[in-house]
């Protein structure tokens, strides 16, 4: 998928949501126990209840590794689900791979021709022989962890030296790898003034940013202090969607939940976005 074509699903939808389908058999309702693939049965029903208020869907593939190749079966019959039932959708996998260029290309090739999927999270440590495999495949993106929300990030991201943070290395350097069309970058949303300083350096790019609802982050502030003119977010919920109920309407209930996320961003759009 494209930059424009992504826009385009942005604009038709008033809607910048990506739904993280973070799928714990451990959370899932009870009777769905009884299906033959409990994974891809919950998945495949909060798909069809929120494809029209989302532009994309994010497996974090380590709820689908925890299970074996049971678990990666899941993973590809939902992937084929949305492939084949709602095209128009961007698929994101949530794999934070980034290895040394033999080991990404082989990545990559599991993800984009393997998987067909849209994008893939990359970790920038080992710098750019790392990454550019996964940039050499035509309409698919690179998502490059730059600021994260957790903890843990004050270990290294924040370093400053001679003037500049460590993450605002990690933008400067690799923006020049790929470009507006091919990469975005996740910065997390529980920080969300931090969205300026990103801003300054990759003003252009889409950013994939984790941490609204269960973690706390604001929608709002977000859209503040992140959002360009032709929006360049992709805003991702998970628990808050698709655990808002737990019963048979565990489905109606992932509706309800997307729907008022969708409807604040379709307000938000219209205030910092040109047509």
């Amino acid at each position: 998928m494209t930059r424009d074509q992504l826009f385009q699903q942005i604009q038709k939808k008033e809607s910048f949501l990506c739904v993280g389908l973070d799928t714990d058999i451990q959370k899932i309702p009870r009777f769905l126990m009884d299906t033959t693939d409990p994974i891809f049965a919950f998945n495949k029903e909060i798909i069809d209840a929120t494809h029209d208020l989302s532009v994309a869907y994010k497996p974090n593939l380590a709820f689908y590794e925890s299970l074996g190749v049971n678990g990666w079966n899941s993973l590809e019959k939902t992937v084929n689900y949305i492939r084949y039932n709602y095209p128009d959708l961007f698929i994101i996998a949530d794999a934070k791979r980034g290895d040394i260029g033999n080991t990404s290309n082989l990545y990559a090739r599991a993800f984009f021709d393997a998987m067909d999927f849209d994008a893939v999270t990359v970790a920038p440590y080992m710098g750019e022989d790392s990454v550019k495999p996964f940039l050499t495949y035509v309409d698919k993106w690179v998502i490059l962890l730059a600021l994260t929300s957790n903890k843990g990030a004050d270990d290294f991201q924040y370093m400053n030296e001679d003037g500049e943070r460590l993450f605002e290395r990690v933008l400067k350097h690799s923006s020049a790898w790929g470009n507006e069309e091919n990469m975005m970058y996740v910065v997390g949303a529980t920080r969300a003034e931090m969205l300026t300083e990103v801003r300054k350096v990759v003003p252009d790019h889409f950013l994939l940013v984790p941490g609204v609802g269960a973690q706390g982050g604001s929608l709002a502030d977000v859209a503040k202090y992140g959002m360009n003119s032709h929006c360049g977010l992709l805003v991702n919920s998970s628990r808050q969607i698709i655990y808002a109920g737990n019963d048979d309407d565990f489905a109606t209930q992932a509706r309800h939940a997307a729907r008022e996320v969708q409807t604040e961003m379709a307000a938000l759009l219209k205030q910092y976005t040109q047509d």
